[in-house]
């Protein structure tokens, strides 16, 4: 029986953790990204994540289209996160009665708009009727090796892909009222980074998740799952197109900004100590997507963020807080 990973904390994962303890041996694997299920021969990997009117998008600041394919892209998200090929999205629609057929037909255009850029079709769902909309999408992958959340080691270093707080940004313009410029697109249509992510697992990433509620809250996932302490220093944090803006606004530093924001879908992975600046110049070179190493694996327990040299305490988002 595969064991279940330890959590971060958080009442969304005290939940977790409580289901978990509630099934016993009906549940098996729980806390990574993915399920990794040996198939005939074939390492399979399969995620689900739903996406929910008034909790994860507005129709007045979102096309449909654009809810199809960020609620895709979410949970492919969880496919790069284990180095994995997507071999299939399946979509489970929620949609009051009186929903015109061409705002259903929008999601769904969306929704394949992201699979066809993953390198998969779509490949079944469900449709019903309900109080609001509410996007549920599976995704089923192969993977050559999973990258998990649990093997980084004390010395390995941690790198980032892309850049945070670029969807923070936009949604922080989007609830004042104003344009998110530049930083609209990292909300709207966030990357999709499975070729990014068989890359790092080819290349020895120990352990690796992606990033939809926050770095710091997120980095800590990694860190109880691996029984490790990430020390990261925010003054290294990639910024995202918006980020100066809005922290400026908001009255806070931009890198303290970035690692608070979610839904950004970048990977945090780790390698050992032989990774270095020559591979990430290559990673770069060879997907198109920069990494940039924002801290070191130790021994003990938790996050220690660090900003301007000093300790900085940040909670990540919870959807039950």
């Amino acid at each position: 029986m595969l064991a279940h990973l330890p959590l971060g904390s958080g009442r969304e994962f005290d939940r977790i953790r409580a289901i978990v303890e509630a099934l016993g041996p009906a549940a098996e694997g729980i806390g990574d990204d993915c399920a990794v299920l040996p198939v005939g021969g074939v390492t399979l990997a399969v995620s689900t994540d739903v996406s929910v009117e008034g909790v994860h998008f507005r129709r007045d600041w979102l096309s449909m289209e654009e809810v199809g394919f960020r609620a895709t892209a979410s949970a492919l998200s969880d496919l790069a996160a284990m180095g994995a090929d997507a071999a299939g999205v399946l979509v489970a629609l929620v949609l009051p009665r009186a929903s015109a057929n061409g705002d259903v037909t929008a999601v769904m255009r969306g929704a394949a708009d992201a699979a066809v850029q993953a390198g998969t079709c779509i490949v079944g769902g469900d449709l019903s009727s309900g109080p609001a909309w509410s996007v549920g999408v599976t995704v089923l992958g192969t993977c050559g090796r999973a990258v998990m959340r649990a093997g980084a080691r004390a010395g390995d270093g941690v790198w980032v892909s892309g850049a945070l707080g670029g969807a923070r940004a936009a949604l922080t313009a989007l609830e004042r009222g104003t344009d998110p410029g530049d930083a609209r697109a990292a909300f709207a249509r966030p990357p999709l980074r499975l070729a990014l992510g068989r890359w790092l697992a080819r290349h020895g990433a120990t352990a690796m998740l992606d990033l939809s509620d926050g770095l710091a809250g997120d980095a800590r996932h990694l860190a109880a799952a691996s029984a490790v302490r990430l020390d990261l220093d925010l003054d290294r944090l990639p910024l995202g197109p918006g980020v100066a803006q809005a922290a400026a606004l908001a009255g806070m530093a931009p890198a303290r900004f970035a690692a608070l924001g979610g839904e950004d879908y970048e990977l945090l992975v780790t390698f050992p100590t032989a990774f270095g600046d020559a591979d990430a110049a290559r990673c770069i070179a060879e997907t198109g997507v920069p990494l940039a190493r924002i801290g070191t694996v130790q021994a003990g327990q938790g996050v220690q963020l660090l900003l301007g040299g000093q300790p900085l305490q940040l909670p990540g988002f919870d959807h039950f807080a």
